[in-house]
């Protein structure tokens, strides 16, 4: 068998005798539209009072009239709504399929790092790529396979298979007081770096951290993990997520 001629031309791969379709001539078509939809999501879940064309293209790193562009196509979709202050906001049925994209992702990381051991801060661009193959039950057999968690390797909660999520109630790090007992939930950044950081300093979901002091200078806090002295800038402990437990 030509390989190669295989995997350019048949585009159909099965699970249980169901195609998984993986056409290469839609397939970045899709790719682009559902990390728009994702940003979308993110940006509207950091509550920002107007997400415009502007801060869509700066998140996404692309040219403003390629963002206006696809936010037409997505709001002939009716994935979109956009208002009269050119505030773009995702419907109801672009904000499900945005959860669902990221309940693939999530899903994915799980796998890569309980089943094949990757660290937590080498899969997110491997979840990247796979949440984007088209099987509904490729993924129900995958959450299935991974015993139905409730949460990614960072904490961030997986959204079920109808779209629907649990919302981590935290606070960032950087907002507790002096003297107050935390508990880590999730993080607001999850870019490789910064979870490499975290991970030499033993920083992930379920460690217990006490604030000694949160230094006016600069606002850099002085904490105890594991009974170890340890400083945090405040850009780090504005990006760890916590919850309160004295």
């Amino acid at each position: 068998m030509n390989i190669q001629k295989y995997f350019i031309w048949d585009t159909k791969f099965y699970c249980s005798g169901k195609p998984i379709i993986f056409d290469f001539m839609s397939h970045f078509e899709h790719y682009s539209e559902e990390n728009y939809l994702k940003m979308l999501y993110k940006l509207g879940s950091k509550d920002l009072k107007k997400v415009n064309n502007t801060a869509l293209s700066k998140a996404l790193e692309l040219n403003p009239a390629t963002v206006l562009e696809m936010v037409r196509k997505l709001k002939e979709k009716k994935l979109v709504a956009i208002g009269s202050d050119k505030a773009i906001q995702l419907t109801d049925k672009g904000k499900k399929k945005a959860l669902l994209i990221i309940r693939k992702h999530r899903l994915w990381e799980v796998f890569l790092v309980e089943k094949l051991q990757f660290k937590w801060n080498e899969v997110h661009m491997l979840a990247e790529q796979l949440e984007h193959i088209e099987s509904d039950d490729l993924v129900d057999r995958l959450e299935k396979f991974l015993g139905h968690p409730d949460f990614d390797p960072h904490g961030d909660p997986i959204p079920d298979k109808t779209g629907k999520i649990k919302i981590n109630q935290t606070i960032p790090l950087v907002n507790s007081q002096p003297g107050e007992n935390v508990k880590v939930i999730s993080f607001a950044e999850t870019n490789d770096a910064f979870l490499d950081y975290l991970g030499k300093l033993n920083i992930k979901p379920g460690i217990k951290i006490k604030v000694t002091d949160i230094h006016e200078y600069d606002q850099s806090l002085s904490v105890l993990i594991q009974k170890k002295a340890v400083q945090l800038s405040e850009k780090a402990a504005r990006n760890i997520l916590v919850e309160n437990i004295d």
